[in-house]
């Protein structure tokens, strides 16, 4: 079975740079506080009431607290304006679009195949492709990421905070036998591991639930040659899904090789 990580602060399956800036700032805020010992943050609160009462805040409540606790920090970090803060990350956002930024090719079957449309669902269940997640993220997709291993999530999220895209991949754990959507898909990207365990009819309905969850004109790619290696049957790969545009794609220097399907219209 499956089961969600906690949601990256911010998280939505439709975001905004305002939103990613939120959560931005939230989190700033929270690992201040965190490296603060008790009697500093009550000397902040203290300050806090202070400014509330000179600001003639009849009603007092912890939640005003709250917000005053926050600004105040906000202030001492000299966090940026948002303005300040959105030039500065959409220069990053058009370094990290780009392929090689993840160290993947430009005629790659990942790039050639994926949507890169602000708010394009794309399922990725591959332990050792953590950069087609990213790769996608960064070009504004919202991004389930599910493996079978917490660790292998968690290297996934790690490596997406750092580079401030966590708000766009959603962290499962668990196998695709069980998985469902929430919303419809764009793209699915699978390696061979992905499909570890399951017998030929559990694979056959996964990809069943999978197809049906993809928009029309959605793409799969799954994984099928791994450095000379045959992994997954083609036959198999074909009948399960007759009645969409297949191919067999090269990942070019002999790396391996992709089964892409497009889901006709």
């Amino acid at each position: 079975m499956f089961q969600p990580l906690t949601p990256p602060m911010g998280f939505s399956t439709r975001f905004s740079l305002k939103q990613e800036y939120d959560a931005f700032v939230e989190r700033e805020v929270e690992d201040y506080k965190e490296r603060l010992p008790r009697s500093a943050i009550l000397k902040i609160a203290d300050e806090a009431v202070l400014r509330l009462h000179e600001q003639e805040q009849v009603a007092l409540n912890e939640i005003l607290l709250c917000d005053e606790v926050d600004r105040i920090i906000t202030a001492r970090l000299r966090i940026p304006s948002f303005g300040t803060w959105s030039r500065k990350r959409r220069k990053e956002l058009a370094t990290l679009r780009r392929p090689e930024a993840w160290g993947l090719a430009a005629d790659a079957p990942l790039v050639r195949n994926c949507p890169t449309v602000t708010g394009a669902h794309v399922l990725v269940s591959h332990p050792q492709h953590q950069t087609a997640a990213l790769f996608l993220a960064a070009n504004g997709c919202t991004v389930s990421a599910l493996e079978q291993e917490e660790d292998h999530v968690a290297r996934v999220m790690e490596m997406a905070t750092q580079h401030g895209l966590a708000t766009r991949v959603q962290p499962w754990v668990g196998s695709l036998d069980g998985w469902a959507p929430d919303e419809p898909l764009s793209a699915v990207i699978c390696s061979q591991a992905a499909f570890t365990g399951l017998s030929e009819e559990q694979r056959s309905r996964v990809l069943a639930v999978l197809q049906s969850a993809t928009r029309d004109g959605g793409v799969h790619l799954v994984e099928t040659l791994v450095a000379g290696q045959q992994l997954l049957d083609l036959a198999e790969l074909e009948r399960c899904y007759a009645g969409w545009s297949i191919s067999v794609e090269s990942e070019g220097g002999g790396l391996g090789s992709t089964f892409v399907a497009k889901k006709v219209a």
